[in-house]
């Protein structure tokens, strides 16, 4: 099936086409479902026909329960799947043996434990966090812990340069890739056909024929809609290394649930993008959705530039047959920073890679040690009662705490669930802001104008629990003065939220009360 739509180039208007939904997608659900229902009508007759077997069903469900509140996962997900389970007796704990783990497949693990020999260790870091405890002990603390919980690494903040629009990025980025020398790593949830991706690609394939070393990866279930099923292997055919993350194959297991929705760009081990912008026209607001499109991004030179390569190149590897090579000069030596400040960028995701919540332990870090405001923007709310408890006691306490989230949604029924946490967030003293003029899009979080988070993690479960995400946690750097500024003006754009504005019927009430039971499981 095709889909066709208008982009602005300059004066002209174009209209392109894409692939909505190749073929390949369709069989594999396809087949998920089929398996699904197979396996259910098995258990089914077997209970119907076989003496005994509903007994055995019916310990298995009892097994199941005791399981899921036996577990350490947090309670707000283990709500849903045990009304599932006994609500459903067998269809329920059918699904639970299918869907309920998070943990990666043992595929994977069995990669990440050669990938892990393959990669440089940063030295001086315990230099770097002597001399921070010594400017801010809070600082060091939620340091220490990210870079315990993350496996990451304290640097030097480099020079840092933030964009309050992924139109900025993308001219800044584009320079960046034309004077790329070595070698560009290019790792996105969503990549789609259109202007932004062509002016990309052209330098691309440009800089393969030249012999760069480029690789690209990309969400399979995130590029569903955007590109055609066999895409990477176009890409290969213009010199181009790629590959789609954990290709969806038609399993009935957890393949669905751990995507990949970090946004990385490394040009020679010196030059790092991350943030929220992913490579569509509709970031750089060249295609118009959902009014303007509001988002963030940073990019970094210096060392902490090393931990970007070092998450795209273990990411990739998880993903091919054959364990990629890693470029000699992936890690280049690098002159002494000219920047200000640290920076940790980390990565997170499902155990065992990550054991711990990494982006909702910085978060809650970062609540809990504000003295005066936290600003975040967000485009979902969508969190657990322990992040929401975290929002409610800073606010308590007298920290000015303002959250922005989306005026124009682009999910409805998930923007349903964001106004639901709405009353109770104003209750405790925090203020809510609804970006008028569009969709905003950006993850950044800010902490007494000196602590920041930006990258790719939204205050949702997908981000929080399931997905791969990836940030940059950072303390007294250039880039924080211009967030803050950035926030700022966003919030006078937006309109604020009152009590009385979030009243609704018996019915919506009801509808979001229903869907935030199941939100975990969404």
């Amino acid at each position: 099936m095709k889909r066709s739509y208008q982009v602005r180039a300059g004066k002209r208007t174009i209209v392109r086409e894409y692939n909505y939904i190749p073929f390949r997608y369709i069989l594999a659900v396809g087949i998920t479902v089929l398996e699904i229902l197979g396996i259910l009508a098995m258990v089914v007759l077997c209970c119907y026909y076989i003496p005994y077997f509903y007994i055995a069903a019916l310990l298995t469900e009892v097994f199941c329960v005791i399981r899921i509140v036996s577990s350490d996962d947090n309670p707000d997900y283990k709500v849903p799947w045990l009304l599932f389970v006994l609500i459903l007796p067998i269809a329920g704990f059918m699904f639970y043996f299918l869907f309920y783990s998070r943990k990666l497949k043992p595929r994977f693990v069995r990669r990440l434990s050669e990938l892990s020999r393959e990669h440089y260790e940063p030295e001086g870091e315990e230099a770097l966090l002597l001399r921070l405890e010594c400017e801010d002990p809070h600082a060091a603390a939620q340091a220490k812990m990210l870079c315990k919980s993350a496996g990451a690494t304290l640097f030097d903040g480099g020079r840092q340069t933030y964009f309050p629009s992924g139109e900025q990025m993308w001219a800044a980025m584009l320079a960046d890739l034309r004077r790329a020398e070595r070698f560009i790593f290019m790792e996105y949830f969503i990549i789609e056909e259109g202007v932004f991706w062509g002016s990309i690609l052209e330098v691309l394939k440009e800089k393969a024929a030249k012999g760069v070393t480029v690789r690209v990866l990309y969400d399979d279930i995130g590029c569903m809609s955007t590109l055609p099923g066999d895409y990477h292997k176009r890409l290969r055919a213009f010199g181009i290394e790629a590959a789609p993350f954990s290709r969806l194959r038609g399993q009935a297991d957890n393949e669905f649930n751990n995507r990949n929705h970090r946004k990385i760009c490394v040009i020679d081990g010196r030059i790092g993008y991350t943030g929220g912008v992913n490579i569509a026209d509709e970031y750089v607001n060249r295609r118009v959705r959902f009014g303007h499109w509001k988002d963030t991004a940073i990019r970094l030179e210096g060392a902490a530039v090393y931990e970007l390569t070092r998450i795209f190149l273990t990411d990739y590897g998880i993903n091919e047959k054959t364990l990629p090579s890693v470029p000699k000069d992936a890690y280049p030596a690098l002159p002494a920073a000219s920047g200000s400040g640290y920076a940790i960028p980390f990565g997170d995701g499902p155990s065992p890679l990550y054991p711990r919540r990494v982006a909702k332990g910085v978060i809650q870090n970062m609540l809990g040690a504000a003295t005066r405001y936290v600003y975040m923007t967000t485009p979902y709310l969508i969190m657990d009662n322990d992040l929401c408890q975290s929002i409610e006691n800073a606010a308590l306490r007298g920290v000015d705490v303002r959250i922005t989230v989306p005026h124009v949604p682009d999910k409805r029924m998930v923007f349903g669930m964001t106004r639901s946490c709405y009353h109770r967030l104003l209750r405790a003293g925090v203020r809510i802001f609804e970006y008028t003029p569009g969709f905003i899009h950006a993850k950044s979080y800010l902490a007494d104008g000196k602590i920041a988070m930006i990258g790719t993690v939204n205050l949702d479960y997908r981000s929080l629990v399931h997905h791969f995400e990836n940030g940059v946690w950072l303390y007294g750097g250039e880039a924080i003065a211009a967030l803050k500024r950035d926030m700022e003006d966003t919030m006078a754009l937006s309109a604020e939220v009152s009590t009385d504005g979030v009243r609704a019927g018996l019915l919506t009430r009801f509808f979001r009360s229903l869907v935030r039971i199941f939100a975990p499981m969404l």
